[in-house]
């Protein structure tokens, strides 16, 4: 998500996030939110706003062919990493850093009959061999450690020629401290260069964001009551409404040399 509170150590953010993902495991309240408002399908658990034609976005700028290995880094509860596996014929592995996600992201690929596997790891951290993998997507996540490492990290992962693509939001003006300080050190372009990728591009995709904009005006509108799921999404919703002309919605492609 967008502007989750994440100032803290990574021990205390990641038993945060269990406690984010057991939570919204119990509310079915936001999912049928997020499917009506993304366009999604009712099998794709999201925990992000990339909307149904953003994922055709996503899957044209990885050109992944059937077999190749994919790595949906941040994947939460795996459904876009799913996806995009069912649509390219990809062999998927998840990386989140909270166990709960993989949990839930290994019960919703056997719940769907597909073969994937899941494991917590870090975005600066992942865990996984060198040259490992022919593509690796991070939808609406990179904000949350938008370090050189993580970068770094896509680029070790990845074989020569292999595709990064990344989903997130950027400040307008990174000096405008209105803006939530994770989305004003994000730069992915400059970020993706110094990590040694090469063809890097970096769009905006401004048809995403009626979609972000109408599910937040509802979020805002909401009732929790006691639904901590709901007082999350309704907080949430505030904060991102309050800077959302501030921020740009990119989609971002690099290829490791």
């Amino acid at each position: 998500m967008l502007w989750h509170p994440r100032r803290m150590s990574q021990a205390a953010s990641a038993e945060y996030f269990d406690g984010w993902y057991r939570h919204m495991a119990a509310s079915g309240v936001r999912d049928a939110m997020f499917w009506r408002h993304l366009g999604l399908p009712a099998h794709l658990l999201s925990t992000s706003l990339l909307t149904w034609d953003g994922i055709a976005d996503v899957v044209d700028a990885l050109d992944v062919r059937p077999g190749a290995r994919l790595l949906d880094l941040a994947c939460g509860r795996g459904g876009y990493g799913l996806e995009i596996a069912a649509r390219t014929g990809a062999s998927l592995v998840g990386v989140d850093f909270s166990a709960e996600a993989i949990r839930q992201a290994t019960a919703n690929a056997r719940r769907s009959g597909t073969t994937a596997m899941f494991q917590v790891g870090e975005l600066g951290a992942i865990g996984l061999p060198s040259a490992s993998f022919d593509a690796v997507v991070c939808i609406d996540a990179i904000q949350f450690s938008a370090r050189p490492e993580s970068f770094a990290e896509m680029r070790r992962v990845l074989v020569p020629g292999g595709r990064a693509v990344l989903t997130t939001w950027e400040a307008v003006d990174r000096t405008d401290d209105r803006i939530a300080e994770r989305i004003r050190e994000v730069d992915t372009r400059a970020a993706l260069s110094a990590a040694g990728f090469v063809d890097v591009d970096v769009r905006e995709r401004p048809q995403w964001r009626a979609a972000e904009r109408a599910l937040w005006l509802e979020a805002v509108d909401l009732e929790p009551g006691g639904d901590p799921d709901l007082r999350s999404l309704h907080d949430e919703g505030r904060r991102a409404l309050a800077q959302f002309d501030l921020v740009r919605r990119v989609l971002a492609t690099a290829t490791a040399p």
